[in-house]
């Protein structure tokens, strides 16, 4: 069965940081674009960044360039957001996704909230 797991969300402070963690099962990764997303309440879905399945090409949103780095280990078949500087505006729930020829796949979502 395939599958993705998020993992690593959590309640920060502003200017803290969290590591999101995408362990995918029943499938390889290394076939896959990968890439994590959020919805924030009242909004669309948008994409916060992705990675291709070589690693040589990266996508991050504009307003987390320079906190956020994602990150894949395909021995491990797992996908990582690292997370710094979080602000308010970052709160909103994680999906991971992975997309290739042999299907499209999500995660069931990981929340983040950035709130003192």
């Amino acid at each position: 069965q395939v599958q993705l797991e998020e993992s690593g969300g959590g309640l920060v402070q502003p200017g803290g940081s969290l590591r999101l963690s995408c362990a995918g099962s029943g499938f390889t990764l290394d076939d896959y674009a990968i890439g994590w997303f959020r919805q924030a309440p009242g909004k669309e879905r948008e994409a916060v960044s992705c990675i291709s399945s070589s690693s040589d090409s990266i996508y991050y949103k504009d307003s987390v360039k320079g906190r956020f780095t994602i990150s894949r280990d395909n021995a491990r078949n797992t996908l990582y957001l690292q997370m710094n500087s979080l602000k308010p505006e970052d709160t909103a729930v994680y999906y991971c996704n992975a997309l290739g020829l042999h299907g499209d796949y999500w995660g069931q979502g990981t929340q983040v909230t950035v709130s003192s």
